[in-house]
This record gives C-alpha cells, structure tokens and sequence, in this order.
C-alpha cells in the first residue's frame, strides 16, 4: 500500500506509526494544536477512526471496505469481533506480533519477499489469513540474514499476544487461538469504523 508523509498523516490521526511513536514527535504534535479545535459532526469522526485503523494495519481502501463487509455479513457473530480477529490474523500483522519485524510495513515487504513460511510452505502474500494450528516459521535460506540477527534480543522484551505460541529455539510460532478484542487495549474503535461503512 502506498503511504503519503508519515509525519502529516500522523499529525491527523495519532501516532499510528512506530516511528511517530516517540516524545520528540509528540511535543512537535502538541506545538501543532490549535487553542480551540474545531467541532466534528459523527461523520467527521467516524471517517478519522476508519483512516486510522486502516493505516495502522497497512490495508488499501478497497481491500477494508472488503473485511468491513464481509464482518457485517455474517451471522450470528460480533461484528467487531469478527473485523478485529480478521486484521490481526493477516500474515504480515502475525509477523509483525512476533518481533520477526519492526513495523508492520517491514513485515509486509519481509512476507513478499518470501522468508516467511507458514506450515512449511513459503506464503507470499501478506493479507494471507492465519489460523488456528498454523505453524509460521522462517525460510531456512534467510535464518542467517542480517533482518533476523537481532532475533533473539528482541523477542526478550515483546510480549506474546495470548493467542500466539512462540518456540524462540526453533524460530518459529503455532497459532494457538483466536485474536479477542479490547478496545482499551487495541487503542482502536472499531464499532465507529462500522458504523461509517454502514451509512
């Protein structure tokens, strides 16, 4: 997916890139506020969630309107629930949860490069869904590349999401449940980006 300016997008939606996840970035942010802000109608808001969700898991329009829909579709599920278990699952986000990558971006270009494998086999395409009993591991030709050298510090300090199991000996990670949503804990308002679909 093709990103503008990362600094101007985050100016409007929040520090939704890792590289805007810093103090310097928050105190030039906080510089840029105007002393009285300006009123937004529901639409307003609802159309700043769904941008902001979209550029944090990295997904073209068409391709969220697609997820969107295909949640509010289905039957006898939570919506919400549903759209949240379908971003975090994607490979590139799955990688990204593992530390195998920095940034989500990173991990998108490191699946289509080929050195992700899932169940033994190479995967290629980054929206490529996860699921449980899934084995994700790294391609034997790129275990020695410098992108995976600091593996096994960095692995030290990330915490796991509940629903991933991940062998740091074998470099590789068995998907063990299902993503569950909290909004607290996602930062992320996802009945809001519904509701705007649902106009």
């Amino acid at each position: 997916m093709i990103i503008g300016p990362r600094y101007k997008i985050a100016r409007r939606l929040g520090p939704i890139y890792e590289k805007t996840q810093t103090q310097k970035f928050a105190v030039r942010a906080a510089r840029r506020v105007k002393d009285v802000p300006r009123p937004k109608t529901d639409y307003g808001v609802q159309l700043l969630e769904k941008q902001r969700v979209r550029m944090t898991y990295g997904v073209n329009e068409r391709q969220f309107r697609k997820y969107v829909t295909a949640s509010v579709a289905k039957r006898g599920v939570n919506s919400v629930e549903l759209l949240y278990t379908t971003l975090e699952t994607r490979l590139d986000n799955t990688v990204y949860r593992l530390g195998f990558a920095p940034t989500r971006a990173a991990a998108r270009q490191m699946v289509s490069h080929g050195h992700i494998l899932v169940n033994n086999r190479r995967v290629t395409v980054p929206s490529f869904q996860v699921s449980k009993e899934d084995v994700i591991g790294i391609r034997a030709g790129s275990v020695g590349s410098p992108m995976f050298a600091q593996l096994e510090e960095t692995a030290k300090d990330r915490t796991m999401p509940a629903w991933i199991k991940f062998d740091l000996a074998k470099k590789q990670a068995t998907i063990t449940g299902t993503p569950v949503f909290d909004r607290v804990t996602a930062g992320l308002n996802l009945g809001s980006v519904i509701e705007f679909y649902s106009r």
